[in-house]
């Protein structure tokens, strides 16, 4: 069904992430692409001058790591890349998928605020602005 596919993971939430993944796989193609994509929040600059200068550079590593066992443990191959960027998560994820010719991107929902009563205000913003369709997993 899809050719390039972007699963938007918040390591926080591993299980929906694995879930993601799971879906991902059955609605690939043969011969397509999975990318992982995990955004970290970036650190205020008020607060940058008392933490480590190396702890960006740490913290993504450590994401890129772990999104790489997430996908060896489910089994993916050499067909999922990850991929790790650090700024706003919709705004992030919407470049990822441009940058990369993405057809479909996935991300769960969870804990919607009032305003964003059915689904949460990242998978909002998302499904408002991608130019590719969105799949959004409960």
């Amino acid at each position: 069904m899809y050719k390039n596919i972007l699963i938007a993971v918040d390591l926080v939430h591993t299980d929906q992430a694995k879930r993601l993944l799971d879906r991902g796989r059955q609605l690939l193609d043969e011969g397509g692409r999975v990318r992982l994509l995990h955004v970290l929040e970036e650190v205020p600059a008020y607060a940058l001058a008392a933490l480590p200068r190396d702890l960006g550079d740490k913290r993504r590593a450590q994401a890129k790591e772990e999104l790489r066992k997430m996908a060896d443990k489910l089994g993916a191959d050499a067909d999922t890349e990850v991929d790790v960027r650090a700024g706003p998560p919709s705004s992030k994820i919407l470049e990822a998928a441009g940058q990369h010719g993405c057809d479909l991107i996935m991300i769960a929902s969870h804990n919607p605020g009032l305003s964003d009563y059915f689904i949460g205000s990242t998978a909002s913003r998302v499904v408002r602005h991608a130019q590719c369709s969105v799949l959004v997993m409960r």
